[in-house]
């Protein structure tokens, strides 16, 4: 029990008896009734007093009555003899705790007995002056309470004890040292007397020399004991079982802070462990481990590491800027490796997903982080121009084409909003848009679209991203798709009043030029039956929409065959190229290339393509002579008639559908035309509105106003080209100034 409880406790028990006997008739009430004040009376009463002070402080039984003590000191008290009654009791009080000291210089006394004793000291000098306070507490409660300067009895004994026990430099010094080193101990694992320590250290408190005598050399001792130890560590264990030994050993000095130590040693206690055990080695923390918590996903650790580099003044800082460049090198090598492009999209959506998880798990949601990952994400996609617009646009296109049965609708919408994300990052958004509008067209126009709301609802998310102006095109090409449906509604009316109708079943998608992708345009040899059958919808549209033109394209056109093999009949869906093909075997049972190359029209590395695809997938409704994976030119074909297969309707794979390297270059020279467009219209109207600017202002404004990345080198070239062209002019005392040219 600390002095301060026992005080508290004896001094109600005091009280209560002392009311308690206040109505026995023992206690002399009125003045008349009190003995004479003698200096024999004095005398005796003194002795008493000092008899059962002295049987007190030995620990002997005491002769009178507490009660009768307790009213003699009031007879004294009432009697003014209060200041010598005071001086007295002082000096017997202070006599006995000086004769003390002498047990204390025994040299011979171990560490841990020297503390028990002086511990034993105390709590009977706390006992002993809580007695002696009951019996005295009338001169307690009035003439002491009544003189400021005065000390209470409880104060005197403890300033008693200070002055004469605890102040020697000797006994303080070896209490001091006693405590710090069964501290030690406990820190190196042993098990020591807790409740030796709180009393010891509660009584340097009581006594108002904790601060100076032991906590400024605790604090010391500390600051070197963590200081070695967090220098060892560090080399012998690796950083995840080196984080869990800090938190483990701040963990203890706060348990021991609630134990024994007193409160005010908590702050800089705690602050001397994070100081040596982690600020002195956060850098190298992090250098030594991040990387490999980050990469093994160690979601513990890292939620361990934040939580003790928070504690430490810049630890958050440093792990951010750690944190960031991680993400920048890991991304980097994502995106800098063209082997690996195949599956650059889904490492990248699963970096994305391990990052967050990171940061809702371990950084707890810090917006810093956040904004940190997203900047880092910006900075090392773009690294590398144009491409991964490009390889995101296909991404879409395998997960919204037709035949994709890996996420439901609901899966399906997740996976385009985590793409989306990744689409806010980068810079070249228009090189995503060409990509984009032509893997749509084809899905849109082959019907290999998965689903209609998919496509919607990705055309949504990307307008609410990049505005109405972005997604203007490819809502037209849904229009367009919506308004043939409704043009081949009114042709088949048109063909059913027709007197000589075909046996051609015949679908038409209009396609608005500005709109869609432009396409090579090709001629091939249709079959006669065909021509005509397009003619009569040329009259037929011409009819409804007169001054339009129309412009076939037979590379994006598929048709239906009805075929008989010995199975029986079957139907081969199949594209234009690969029915003009299938139709020649209707006049000839063999043929090499050169006659179909001359029958068809069809471009030779076109021709060559398709004929793989009849006679070399797996579907093979020709033959090949001689076999072979590759068509050459000297190769024959015959139609297999001995064909089978388990369904009905067979599609015959179109390889002339995979986008070849040709169309990738062209497609991003044609993104790159229309970015020196854009270029060129900015630059006009900034100097239309500004009339005059200087060439620094005019670059800024530009970088202001267009959205895709641009060399300062390329905006020179363009500025020059307008000049050269007299839309502007440079200012002849001035080069850097330019003036626009009405």
């Amino acid at each position: 029990m600390m002095a301060e409880d026992i005080q508290k406790s004896n001094f109600n028990g005091l009280t209560k008896s002392a009311k308690s006997g206040a109505s026995k008739k023992l206690v002399i009430k009125n003045f008349k009734d009190r003995p004479k004040l003698t200096d024999s009376y004095t005398e005796d009463t003194w002795m008493k007093l000092r008899d059962a002070v002295s049987a007190i402080q030995n620990s002997t039984s005491i002769k009178y009555n507490l009660e009768e003590l307790y009213q003699a000191v009031e007879n004294l008290c009432s009697y003014k003899v209060s200041p010598v009654l005071y001086k007295q009791l002082r000096q017997v009080c202070e006599d006995h705790v000086q004769a003390q000291i002498h047990q204390f210089r025994e040299e011979s006394l171990d560490s841990l007995s020297f503390l028990k004793r002086m511990n034993r000291c105390w709590q009977d000098h706390c006992s002993q002056t809580i007695m002696i306070r009951s019996i005295f507490l009338f001169l307690d409660r009035t003439y002491i309470l009544q003189n400021s300067l005065l000390p209470s009895i409880w104060d005197t004994g403890l300033e008693l004890f200070r002055t004469h026990i605890v102040s020697d430099g000797a006994v303080q010094r070896r209490t001091v040292e006693g405590i710090l080193e069964q501290i030690e101990r406990e820190r190196n694992g042993e098990t020591v007397d807790r409740s030796l320590l709180r009393s010891l250290l509660g009584m340097l408190s009581d006594l108002q020399v904790y601060k100076d005598s032991f906590e400024q050399r605790f604090l010391s001792e500390t600051n070197r004991l963590y200081a070695a130890e967090g220098q060892r560590l560090m080399q012998e264990r690796d950083v995840p079982e080196y984080l869990h030994h800090v938190a483990r050993r701040l963990e203890e000095e706060n348990d021991r802070v609630i134990s024994y130590l007193d409160q005010s040693t908590q702050k800089p206690l705690i602050a001397t462990v994070e100081k040596q055990l982690l600020g002195e080695h956060m850098n190298a923390i992090l250098q030594k481990g991040l990387w490999m918590l980050l990469d093994e996903n160690r979601v513990c650790e890292l939620t361990l590491l934040y939580e003790l580099l928070s504690k430490v003044k810049g630890g958050l800082m440093t792990l951010l800027q750690a944190w960031r460049d991680y993400i920048k090198s890991f991304g980097g090598e994502i995106v800098s490796s063209p082997e690996k492009d195949k599956e650059l999209v889904q490492e990248l959506l699963d970096f994305k997903d391990k990052m967050d998880h990171v940061t809702q798990r371990c950084f707890q949601r810090n917006e810093t982080f956040i904004n940190a990952m997203k900047e880092a994400f910006e900075s090392f996609i773009n690294k590398r121009p144009n491409k991964p617009a490009e390889l995101i646009a296909k991404y879409v296109d395998s997960k919204l084409r037709a035949g994709n049965k890996e996420a439901t609708e609901e899966e399906l919408e997740r996976i385009l909003d985590k793409i989306m994300i990744i689409f806010r990052f980068i810079h070249g958004k228009d090189v995503f848009e060409a990509f984009y509008k032509k893997d749509l067209a084809k899905r849109l126009l082959v019907g290999k679209s998965a689903s209609v709301d998919a496509e919607k609802s990705m055309l949504s998310k990307l307008k609410h991203e990049c505005g109405a102006a972005f997604t203007s095109k490819l809502e037209g090409m849904f229009k367009d798709m919506e308004l043939s449906k409704d043009i081949m509604i009114q042709f088949k009316q048109y063909m059913q009043n027709q007197s000589d109708p075909s046996n051609i079943e015949l679908t038409v998608n209009i396609l608005t030029m500005g709109y869609w992708p432009s396409y090579t345009p090709t001629n091939v040899h249709l079959p006669a039956e065909m021509v005509k059958l397009q003619e009569v919808f040329k009259l037929f549209y011409l009819g409804k929409h007169s001054g339009r033109k129309l412009q076939w394209q037979p590379t994006l056109g598929h048709a239906v065959l009805r075929t008989e093999f010995k199975e029986g009949k079957k139907e081969l869906q199949v594209s234009l190229f690969q029915t003009l093909v299938l139709l020649m075997f209707n006049e000839s049972d063999e043929c090499s290339v050169e006659d179909i190359r001359t029958a068809t029209g069809i471009e030779d590395g076109e021709l060559k393509r398709t004929l793989q695809s009849l006679a070399c997938g797996k579907a093979r409704v020709l033959n090949k002579i001689p076999r072979g994976k590759d068509v050459e030119d000297a190769d024959r074909f015959h139609f297999n008639s001995d064909f089978t297969h388990k369904l009905f309707r067979i599609k015959i794979n179109q390889i002339q559908m995979k986008e070849t390297v040709e169309e990738q270059v062209s497609t991003t020279e044609r993104v790159f035309q229309d970015r020196q467009y854009q270029i060129d219209a900015a630059v006009v109207r900034i100097m239309k509105m500004r009339k005059t600017l200087s060439h620094n202002l005019l670059v800024s404004e530009l970088y202001n106003q267009l959205k895709f990345p641009v060399k300062p080198a390329d905006l020179k070239k363009r500025i020059e080209s307008l000049i050269d062209r007299d839309y502007m002019e440079r200012d002849k005392e001035n080069p850097n100034q330019y003036h626009y040219v009405a």
